[in-house]
């Protein structure tokens, strides 16, 4: 009688991270090499456990109690490209130290990590690049 394991992938468990280079203000190149769900994007910054709407408000007249310490997202398509929103996202330090915003998907050097959370990203590649598409999306 054998003994059949399944795992059940989740952001707390170690992940091998997608290489990424930075030009100029932003990453150009997708961390997956596809495009994101705009749709799953949207869901993903709604949902509290993202954070997003802790520091940020939208257009999301569904979620109450948005935040006001950072920029509102809604028209964020309009003043930023796929590439500096991805480049926010994966690490916003680089652009600005001083940030409070986390990064979600560099892990390199940061300090004050919880042991179980050290060098896991917050997001995946995959969730990196839905939210990059609906941010993307957001031109008015």
């Amino acid at each position: 009688m054998g003994v059949i394991m399944a795992t059940v992938p989740t952001l707390a468990v170690a992940q091998t991270l997608a290489p990424y280079a930075i030009t100029g203000d932003g990453i150009t190149d997708s961390l997956t090499s596809q495009p994101g769900d705009a749709a799953r994007g949207r869901a993903l910054v709604a949902e509290r456990s993202s954070t997003c709407l802790l520091c940020h408000s939208g257009p999301f007249p569904e979620v109450r109690f948005q935040g006001d310490l950072a920029p509102n997202l809604a028209g964020v398509g309009s003043r930023a490209t796929s590439a500096q929103l991805r480049l926010r996202l994966v690490d916003a330090s680089r652009l600005n130290p001083q940030t409070i915003m986390p990064s979600y998907y560099h892990v390199d050097g940061l300090t004050r990590v919880g042991r179980a959370w050290r060098d896991k990203p917050i997001l995946s590649a995959e969730q990196i690049e839905d939210i990059v598409a609906y941010l993307a999306s957001l031109r008015e």
